[in-house]
């Protein structure tokens, strides 16, 4: 398959420190090519009961990425008797991740040291901050971030910020759109936010919800 038909995320993902955890969040659109594939895609996915992934490029490669950094944590976890620490988590990826894996990911998730995020990507290289985005998208995300970020947030204000920066993204960057996905994980674990939410909060910030 050439390399323009290889179906992709396109993609704009972000990941925030917040006060008492973390936010990630992404939109859900896939392309192949310049064509719009699909418009329902999960890009933020739970590794375990306190880290998260965002994945941006190939769908293959990030599917088979989620399985695999899911079991490894599992397994580590089972060996050590106790949660993996999200530095840790972000290390194994980002070994893994040099074996050849088309792919920009986000990892995020909340240990005894708190919440932490780290961009990893496709040559192993992993940087913890307290906001970051990745994808095709992030140029136009890191731009709102950058004037709406602040230390300290709780959920709900990182929901917005969040929501902010995938809107600037989604009208500047055709390959994002389609939706969007959030998580946050805190001292009480990963828990998805309900779609339902999401709109309402896109609505009270005035942007239209893109789908």
């Amino acid at each position: 398959m050439a390399g323009d038909e290889i179906l992709k995320t396109g993609t704009t993902t972000i990941g925030l420190k917040l006060k008492d955890g973390v936010i990630l969040a992404t939109d859900q659109r896939a392309t192949m090519g310049n064509l719009i594939a699909n418009s329902d895609v999960r890009k933020v996915y739970p590794l375990s009961d306190n880290i998260g992934m965002t994945i941006a490029g190939s769908v293959g490669d990030a599917q088979l990425m989620v399985r695999y950094m899911t079991a490894e944590i599992a397994l580590y976890s089972m060996k050590k008797g106790t949660q993996i620490s999200v530095r840790s988590a972000a290390t194994l990826v980002s070994n893994v991740i040099r074996q050849g894996f088309y792919l920009g990911l986000i990892v995020g998730g909340y240990d005894p040291s708190g919440g932490h995020v780290y961009s990893i990507d496709g040559a192993g290289g992993y940087l913890e901050d307290k906001y970051m985005s990745v994808g095709s998208g992030s140029v136009f995300a890191l731009g709102s971030l950058e004037g709406s970020f602040k230390d300290g947030m709780t959920k709900d204000e990182g929901m917005d910020v969040a929501i902010t920066a995938l809107n600037s993204s989604r009208r500047r960057d055709t390959f994002s759109g389609d939706g969007f996905m959030m998580a946050y994980i805190d001292k009480d674990g990963y828990q998805e936010i309900p779609q339902s939410e999401i709109v309402e909060r896109c609505e009270k910030l005035g942007f239209r919800y893109p789908n």
